[in-house]
C-alpha cells in the first residue's frame, strides 16, 4: 500500500492520513495510543507499506514522523512479517520477510 505523506503539515494532518488509507473507524482518536490501539485491534496492516513524501514529513513534523516509525517498529516487532519503505530515506526500508497474503498481523490474530 502506498501512502503519500508528503503534504502533511502536522501531527492531526497525519492522523488524518492514516486514517483514511489505512480504514481506521470514525471513531478513530488520532493519537498514538489510538493508532496502536487501532492496527493492533481494529484494522489489519498490508503486508507492505510504502510512505512517499517521507522526508518532506520529517522536515515539517520530525516528532511525528519519529513517533510514527517507531510505532510501526513496535508492531512489526511484535507481529512480524511487515514491510515497511520510507522513500527518500537512504536504508529507507525496514523489513522482517515477505508478508502474509491478508495482511501482517493485528486485528485477525487476535
Amino acid at each position: 500500500m502506498l501512502i503519500d505523506v508528503g503534504g502533511v503539515r502536522d501531527e492531526r494532518g497525519l492522523h488524518a492520513v492514516l486514517q483514511r488509507e489505512l480504514g481506521f473507524p470514525s471513531f478513530y482518536g488520532r493519537n498514538w495510543n489510538a493508532f496502536r490501539d487501532a492496527v493492533t485491534g481494529l484494522v489489519v496492516l498490508p503486508a507492505e507499506l510504502r510512505f512517499t513524501g517521507w522526508t518532506a514529513l520529517e522536515r515539517r513534523v520530525p516528532r511525528s514522523a519519529a513517533a510514527l516509525r517507531e510505532q510501526l517498529e513496535r508492531y512489526r516487532d511484535a507481529f512480524g512479517r511487515c514491510v515497511v519503505h520510507y522513500d527518500g530515506v537512504p536504508g529507507g526500508s525496514h523489513e522482517t520477510g515477505a508478508g502474509p497474503p491478508a495482511g501482517c498481523g493485528g486485528a485477525e490474530d487476535d
